[in-house]
């Protein structure tokens, strides 16, 4: 099974309002970098756009090791919220409707093909890939909002 890194940020100018998102995959020492932008959504949204889009361009099962430094999304796998989530037909703990379903959704059909363990990180650190990230993502709203003016 091959192992990859996989590091995600997302960003929005205004929250809601124009975003942009970053992920760089590593596999043998070879980086892609991939990110892109929509014109009105939420952080949150944005974060997890990223580990869609990042997981999508994989072509078949892998070891993962992937760094956010979206708390949201970490803690929603590693404190067991997605599993509650699902067992409690999408309502979060106060019974609420769980926010961006839609892609949690997509992300659990993606996760399912890997074997991944996910890292937090600190944000806006000195993580060279999660600051690449977040260049990819706020570049792609910088460039996108340029186009609409």
């Amino acid at each position: 099974m091959k192992q990859i890194q996989i590091y995600t940020d997302g960003a929005c100018s205004g929250n809601p309002g124009p975003g942009g998102w970053g992920a760089v995959l590593i596999y043998q020492n070879v980086k892609k970098e991939i990110s892109g932008y929509m014109p009105e959504t939420t952080n949150n949204r944005m974060e997890l756009f990223a580990v869609l889009q990042a997981l999508r361009q994989l072509k078949e099962p892998c070891q993962i090791d992937l760094f956010s430094d979206s708390a949201y999304f970490i803690n929603a796998l590693n404190n067991g919220w997605l599993d509650s989530w699902q067992q409690n037909n999408w309502k979060s703990s106060s019974k609420k409707d769980v926010q961006n379903v839609d892609i949690w959704k997509a992300l659990l059909q993606e996760m399912r093909k890997h074997k991944i363990t996910y890292h937090k990180v600190k944000g806006h650190a000195d993580n060279e890939y999660n600051n690449l990230c977040d260049k990819l993502a706020t570049d792609a709203i910088k460039n996108n909002a340029n186009k609409s003016n």
